[in-house]
C-alpha cells in the first residue's frame, strides 16, 4: 500500500465523509472516489476493496489518535491527571470531527465479524495506553493495589465510548468536552483506593 502519497490521505478523508453521510453499506467505492475527486480505478491503487478502505481509515485515524494522546499525557505525572487528559482529548478529537465520530461510533459497529476482529486488533494500541495509566496509578499508590486492570480498562473504554455514542445519537447537541471532568470523576472513584 502506497501510504506516503497524498491521494491515500485524500481517499481516507473522503471515505470518512462518505461513510458518515451515507452509511457504510450505501457507500460504494464510486461515491468515495467522487468525494475524493479521483477516478474509481485510483482507489484500487491504494485499497483492495471497500472493507480495506474502512480498516485503513480506522488504522490511520486511530494511529494519529494514539500518537496525539501519548504526547499530551506525557505532560502529567499523576495517573489521574493523565486519565483526565486522555478523556478530554478523546472527546475533543471526536467533537471536532463529527464525520469521524459518526463513523467510529456507528458505522464501525455494523461491520461483519472479520472486520470487527481487525478493528479490535487496531484498538489494542489505545487500550495499552489505558493500561499504562492504570499500572502507573497502582505503582504510585494512586489507585487500589488490587485493581483488576483488565476490568478497569473495559470500564474506562466502555464509559468513554458510550458517552461519545450517546452524544452522536443526540446529534451533537451538547458540548462533549464539558462532560470530561464528570466522566473522569466517576472513573476515578471506581479506580481509587479503598477506605
Amino acid at each position: 500500500m502506497k501510504t506516503q502519497k497524498p491521494k491515500y490521505k485524500q481517499i481516507i478523508d473522503a471515505a470518512v465523509i462518505t461513510i458518515a453521510e451515507n452509511g457504510y453499506h450505501q457507500s460504494q467505492v464510486s461515491k468515495i472516489a467522487k468525494q475524493a475527486g479521483v477516478a474509481d480505478g485510483t482507489i484500487y491503487l491504494y485499497f483492495k476493496n471497500k472493507e480495506d478502505i474502512l480498516i485503513s481509515l480506522f488504522r490511520e485515524k486511530m494511529g494519529q489518535f494514539i500518537v496525539s494522546l501519548e504526547k499530551v499525557i506525557k505532560s502529567k505525572n499523576k495517573a489521574s491527571d493523565k486519565l483526565l487528559l486522555l478523556i478530554e482529548n478523546h472527546f475533543r478529537i471526536l467533537s471536532e470531527d463529527h464525520y469521524l465520530a459518526t463513523v467510529t461510533q456507528l458505522e464501525l459497529r455494523q461491520t461483519n465479524k472479520v472486520l470487527r476482529l481487525k478493528i479490535n486488533e487496531i484498538l489494542k494500541g489505545y487500550l495499552k495506553l489505558v493500561d499504562h495509566i492504570l499500572i502507573a496509578g497502582i505503582e504510585d499508590g494512586e489507585f487500589d493495589k488490587n485493581l483488576d486492570i483488565r476490568l478497569a480498562r473495559q470500564m474506562i473504554f466502555g464509559t468513554i465510548d458510550e458517552t461519545v455514542t450517546t452524544w452522536v445519537m443526540n446529534e451533537y447537541k451538547y458540548d462533549l468536552v464539558q462532560l470530561a471532568p464528570r466522566v473522569h470523576q466517576l472513573i476515578i472513584h471506581g479506580c481509587g483506593k479503598r477506605g
